[in-house]
Parts: structure tokens; sequence; C-alpha cells
């Protein structure tokens, strides 16, 4: 019998909490079914037996308090919401515990931003871990000893696993239905919940906003250029010059304020806009490409496929109901 246990912490996401334990009590009937014994004891854990959630619109009964759970198997750390330092502030008293779990041979496993709190233990120092593309930023300012990956679906190293924002936390708890009982069980988990179980990027869900959270005013400048400019050829030497920087200093503090190169944020903010574009115009991808000023189609076709994991018409035809011509 392999023991899970889903934390309940403070600002937690009630689906985040509900659909695991759902999950795997499907999976014990699946198993019954096939004339198999059920594998998993699922029990929702916090600090105390009643925890409400979303301003109190949901109020969960916990099946255990934190020091009645000696040794558990999995831990599931739900998504958070809110403000993630005061989310963290609030369930401080949560790490201890599972470090201790973890040091005991518990494998954890975070659900969308609930990396937040996982990188909080300190477990994911040097590690890599996922999360919702909308918090990256963010999580890099808190965190900058973990090594976050923007567009998995999942991460796992060292029985730490984490997964990419929103409802991509299926695709974790399916990979993770696979490792504890077999394939088989997890495809029909799968069809079961109709969830696309080898999905292994949230690129094509990614939408760039550029980083400007910081208080350069000479890269702000860099970077209200660009995406003014994003349709003309734009060089690093332009864009020192006009920020009267040295190249060599230009890019160094561009990259740190903005975590991008200055060639990938001018194509971010191009590909952005040709995503865009693709998914409300009746423009063909060839339209599309000149407008944000590429000309080689093969180059603009690997920049797309890059940065959304997909190709320009892969784009259009997921996101665009109307038929055009390529």
């Amino acid at each position: 019998m392999k023991h899970i246990s889903i934390l309940v912490p403070h600002t937690a996401v009630i689906e985040a909490i509900a659909d695991p334990r759902y999950l795997f009590k499907v999976i014990n009937l699946f198993l019954e079914a096939a004339g198999k014994c059920p594998l998993f004891e699922i029990e929702l854990v916090g600090a105390s037996k009643e925890m409400k959630l979303e301003n109190s619109v949901f109020s969960v009964h916990t099946d255990k308090l934190l020091h009645e759970v000696k040794k558990t198997d999995l831990i599931f750390i739900p998504a958070l919401s809110g403000d993630m330092s005061r989310a963290l502030e609030l369930n401080k008293e949560l790490i201890p515990w599972i470090c201790e779990r973890y040091a005991q041979g518990a494998e954890v496993a975070s659900l969308c931003i609930g990396a937040f709190l996982l990188a909080d233990t300190g477990l994911l120092d040097g590690k890599k871990c996922s999360t919702h593309w909308n918090s990256a930023h963010e999580f890099r300012e808190m965190f900058p000893s973990v090594h976050l990956v923007d567009q998995s679906i999942i991460t796992e190293e060292q029985g730490l696993y984490s997964s990419g924002g929103a409802n991509s936390y299926w695709n974790l708890l399916l990979y993770l239905v696979e490792k504890y009982t077999d394939r088989d069980t997890a495809i029909l988990a799968s069809k079961y919940f109709a969830i696309d179980i080898d999905r292994e990027s949230q690129a094509a869900f990614m939408m760039f906003k550029g980083q400007k959270g910081h208080e350069d005013t000479d890269i702000k400048k860099a970077q209200d250029f660009i995406e003014s400019n994003f349709q003309d050829r734009i060089t690093i030497d332009n864009l020192a010059d006009l920020c009267a920087i040295g190249r060599r200093s230009f890019e160094r503090r561009f990259r740190k304020a903005t975590n991008n190169t200055v060639i990938e944020y001018i194509q971010r903010v191009k590909i952005e806009v040709a995503k865009r574009s693709l998914e409300r115009s009746r423009k063909n991808v060839n339209e599309v490409m000149f407008d944000v000023g590429y000309t080689d189609t093969k180059a603009f076709r690997d920049v797309f496929k890059k940065i959304t994991g997909i190709t320009p018409i892969e784009y259009r035809n997921k996101y665009n109901k109307v038929v055009v011509e390529v």
C-alpha cells in the first residue's frame, strides 16, 4: 500500500487538492475492477482539522494533522493563490514537516505554483523545477538557486517532482500513476479523464509580456523601443547607442534585468506579435512573417517552434477558427 499525503495549505487552490485525491481514488477502483488490491491510501493533511479556502468559499476537513503523519510515500503540494510572499509566510509551519518526511524517503510533488512552497523548503536548490509560465519571473527572483525550466510540463530530480501551469498538473499526476502502477493503468486514466497523456511542453500556452519589474530605466527604454519597432531590423549596437551604454555593459545589464539575452528578447517580442496575428487575423503564415520583420521562412519557422513548441501552421490551426490559405 502506497501512502499519499495531500497537503491542505493556507491559500491553496481547491481543485489542486480535489483532483489528485479523486484521481488516485479512481485508480484504486480501476485496480479493484481488474481483480487487484487497491494500491493507494490517500489522506488530506494539514496544520488544522478545518481549512477555509478562497475567502471561506470552501471548507476542507483534513484526515490527519501534520504531527499524526510520521511516515508517508508521496506528498502533494497543491497550487497556491494570491500573493506568494504572504502565502509562504502563512504556510511556514509546513516546511519542517515536508523536509523531515523527504529525509525519511517520501517523494514530494508540487502542482503548478505549489512550486513556490516546495522551493521554500530549500530542497530544490541546485535542482530543476517547473511552474506556471506566468509566475516564472517572480519565481526566479525569489529562488535564484533553483533551475527553473520554463517550458517543461514535468520535472523529476531526486524524488522531487514539479509540474507546469494550471491543468498541466494532470500530466504529472498521470506520470506518477504510471510510475506507481503501469503504463496500461495510466493510459486508462488518461482516457477516463480525457487528458493528453504525453504532452511535454507548456510552450504553446505561454504569453510573453516582457519582464519590466526591474529598476533599470535604460533597459526599460530599450525594451520599449523593441516593442514599438518589432517589424524593423534591430541590432544590439542600435540599442546600446540608444541608451548611450557600451555594448558589453548593455548586454550584461539587459540579461540581468530581463533574464533574456537581447536577441532572445527581440525574438520573443516578434513571435508574440506573430502569435496574436495567427490567432485573430485571416493572414497566411508568410504575411504574418513579413509583418514581424522576418524574410527567411525557415528562420521564422525555427524561431517560432523553438519558442512555442509547434510550427506557425500548427499554432494557427490550434487557435484560429477561421480557415485561411497557407
